[in-house]
């Protein structure tokens, strides 16, 4: 697997739609990672973070498409306002967990992610959501 992920902060959905072709670096604050499945890797930490389930998920159609076809090219997600909040609210220790969690999830899928790269992920992650929300901004994430 090899996978861009940048999560990035912009103000609304149009504005982030603009990310779709080129990425977000140069036109937002943005994280890069690499190799996971962001869309996955949402849901699960929706509910691990935010005590959503799996189903819930589905059925709200989370994480929401911004741009794109979801068809192996480039796409842009928005990340839903309940995860935000969670991630804006939680403590270094709850993201540890999290991270310890999400990473023995992977590995039970047969996919590897170090728990304390899970954790920086995360803690990245948090610190983005909440640069973005003093800025009155969300969280989106461009995966090519």
């Amino acid at each position: 697997m090899s996978i861009i992920v940048e999560f990035f902060a912009a103000p609304d959905d149009a504005s982030a739609a603009l990310a779709l072709q080129a990425g977000p670096q140069r036109a937002f604050e943005s994280l890069s990672f690499g190799n996971f499945d962001p869309e996955e890797a949402l849901v699960e930490w929706e509910c691990l973070l935010a005590d959503g389930s799996f189903e819930e998920l589905v059925e709200a159609d989370e994480p929401r498409l911004v741009a794109g076809l979801d068809d192996d090219g480039c796409v842009v997600f928005a990340i839903s306002p309940r995860l935000t909040t969670a991630f804006a609210e939680a403590e270094r220790s709850e993201l540890k967990d999290v991270a310890v969690a999400w990473s023995l999830q992977r590995a039970e899928d047969g996919e590897v992610i170090d728990t304390e790269i899970a954790e920086v992920i995360l803690s990245d992650l948090a610190a983005l959501v909440s640069s973005a929300r003093r800025q009155g901004q969300n969280i989106y994430c461009w995966v090519a």
